[in-house]
């Protein structure tokens, strides 16, 4: 790849330890004092090493992480976005910004775990911990890598290739090739960590690592071009290790995952591997800044939101059996992951805006005079009729409520969840079906839809009978909002190219038209008469307006929009990347002999 993604990691490999504090968890060394020959002197300080590579590398991929994940996938609509209409290029910054971001997490544990196996002080087992942690982290960058640029290098040790001279020289290696590597990289990895089964404190553990593990092998299973059974089994095996082993189980409340507090979003370690984000800006990429992108304008004090003109997509709402068009009172929402997901009409949150009891949708539009600290000025901004919620941590009242330290602009502490539970019990259901174990399927979805259905779970969530379909859906619904839709559609791709173009064809992907104005009508009158009358808005309509927009074809998706294209930056520094992939034995060319 280019200079600047493997060179520049290794030399800011020893620089990026230089961090402020921001937490127990992710305390780090302080700039003025640090370098490596006087660092990892103990244990403290080995982790400490460690700590940054839970987010400062990640950061240049948030953007890309929701733009390829949910909008490329269907799930969110974002106006004109080149991955809404499968129109990106290899100029595209958030693609730049990502494939640097992908680099840089792999130059950067490339760095630390040398650093740590230089170091004399800490002892055996916590550098073990730590190596293992870091490890984790590379294979997680392999795994988005491999699924977003298909074939890519191997980049197995920064030194050994800028000693070569040869960086700017390096071949792609085949999927096969890579899923391997990463294959090899997490095994290596589990055999270094330790194995928690209580008091999970967000680091990586075995378990962790191995629910990453069973995920891989789902994937993989596909990538010749038909079902490998045998990856499929083992899929199976890992993930139901984890399951049975770990002493994790779901978190009972299905919003509180994705809330501030970790005695909250952590309570039974459902939360495997996650970006662990500062509220601190020194040095910029520490933090989480998606509640700017998905928010919406007032949401929170630091006047730093503009998200509210994208949102979850009218496909997104088909699947969970709502639409936005109904009248709020009528909605049935038995599924509790859909105002988890997305904020409509009628919509009430008591975990956001807590001075002020609570969070009201409609109110926020359309009395933000006398509710809040500013809003949208009386306008419905979410163009399919939802605005977003995962993800979003509230006002300053609740960042400070659920952690003590005030969020800045662009500065926030909210977790990223990347691997989780709930998405293993998934990878096992999957795994089991496509095996012929559709018993153990059915048992394992049935245990993701009880926690979404709570007390409705026997009366409208629990499936007597399973199918792929049943799956598929319940993977989307059960992880929307979380950067992983998309790559089902590729690791669909791989072994059934048709479905995967058909199922994309057929989404409702477009905006609706005013939908804000029966809302604000609703809102005006709805608490006196109770009205909730698509005709009766300001405007007057017909009543047999269409609000959706039909008139976009579905969009041109083909078998080559399931690889983006390498940034062209990359490609001019180094022309390989045009050239067909090397095959390598992976085992035998790549050693971790320690």
């Amino acid at each position: 790849m280019r200079i600047n993604n493997i060179l520049k990691p290794i030399l800011a490999g020893t620089l990026a330890l230089a961090l402020s504090s921001c937490g127990e968890f992710l305390n780090r060394p302080t700039e003025d004092n640090y370098n490596v020959d006087n660092f990892y002197k103990n244990d403290e300080q080995c982790l400490q090493g460690v700590n940054y590579l839970y987010n400062s590398p990640w950061y240049d991929f948030q953007r890309g992480f929701i733009k390829i994940g949910e909008v490329m996938a269907g799930n969110m609509y974002w106006g004109s976005s080149p991955y809404l209409t499968f129109t990106t290029n290899s100029t595209d910054v958030d693609l730049i910004n990502m494939s640097y971001s992908l680099w840089a997490v792999n130059g950067h544990a490339n760095t630390v775990i040398n650093n740590i196996r230089n170091s004399e002080g800490p002892s055996q087992e916590i550098k073990n911990q730590a190596i293992g942690e870091a490890l984790t982290l590379k294979a997680l960058a392999y795994f988005f890598m491999v699924r977003t640029f298909g074939e890519v290098p191997i980049i197995h040790d920064n030194t050994e290739v800028l000693t070569s001279g040869q960086y700017n020289q390096v071949y792609k290696h085949t999927r096969e090739n890579v899923y391997d590597y990463i294959i090899l990289t997490i095994e290596k990895a589990m055999e270094l960590l330790p194995k928690k089964t209580s008091g999970w404190d967000n680091r990586i553990d075995y378990y962790a690592a191995e629910g990453l593990l069973s995920k891989v092998y789902l994937t993989k299973a596909g990538v010749s071009g038909t079902l490998n059974q045998e990856d499929l089994k083992l899929a199976a095996k890992y993930a139901k290790d984890v399951i049975d082993n770990s002493g994790r189980t779901l978190t009972p409340v299905y919003s509180d995952i994705f809330r501030l507090a970790p005695s909250t979003y952590n309570q039974t370690g459902e939360p495997m591997i996650s970006w662990m984000w500062a509220a601190a800006r020194d040095p910029w990429t520490q933090q989480n800044t998606l509640q700017s992108d998905l928010g919406m304008i007032g949401f929170s004090e630091t006047g730093d939101l503009w998200g509210g003109w994208g949102g979850p997509s009218v496909d997104l709402m088909d699947a969970f059996g709502v639409d936005p068009l109904d009248d709020p009172r009528d909605r049935k929402d038995y599924d509790s992951r859909r105002k988890a997901t997305m904020m409509m009409a009628g919509d009430t949150y008591e975990y956001f805006w807590t001075d002020k009891g609570g969070f009201d949708l409609l109110r926020f539009i359309y009395d933000s005079d006398n509710y809040g600290v500013g809003g949208p000025g009386g306008v419905f901004q979410g163009p399919c009729g939802a605005q977003n919620v995962k993800h979003l941590y509230g006002n300053t009242h609740d960042h400070e409520t659920a952690t003590g330290l005030t969020p800045g602009n662009m500065c926030y502490q909210l977790p990223t969840h990347i691997i989780r539970l709930g998405d293993i019990y998934l990878v096992y259901a999957e795994a089991c079906f496509l095996t012929g174990d559709k018993e153990s399927a059915l048992e394992y979805v049935n245990k993701v839809r009880e926690r979404a259905y709570g007390k409705n779970f026997e009366s409208q969530g629990k499936l007597s009978s399973i199918t792929w379909e049943d799956i598929w859906k319940e993977r989307r619904l059960e992880l929307a909002g979380e950067g992983d839709r998309w790559y089902d559609f590729v690791r669909l791709s791989y072994y059934d190219m048709n479905k995967a173009i058909s199922l994309i064809k057929a989404q409702r992907r477009n905006e609706m038209y005013s939908y804000g104005e029966p809302c604000k009508h609703y809102f005006e009158t709805g608490f006196i008469d109770g009205k909730w009358d698509l005709s009766a808005a300001e405007w007057t309509v017909d009543s047999s307006v269409t609000y959706y927009n039909n008139t976009i074809a579905a969009p041109n998706v083909t078998a080559s929009s399931f690889t983006l294209p390498f940034p062209s930056e990359d490609v001019v520094y180094n022309p390989n990347l045009l050239e067909p992939a090397v095959e390598v034995d992976v085992r035998e060319t790549y050693k971790y002999d320690f």
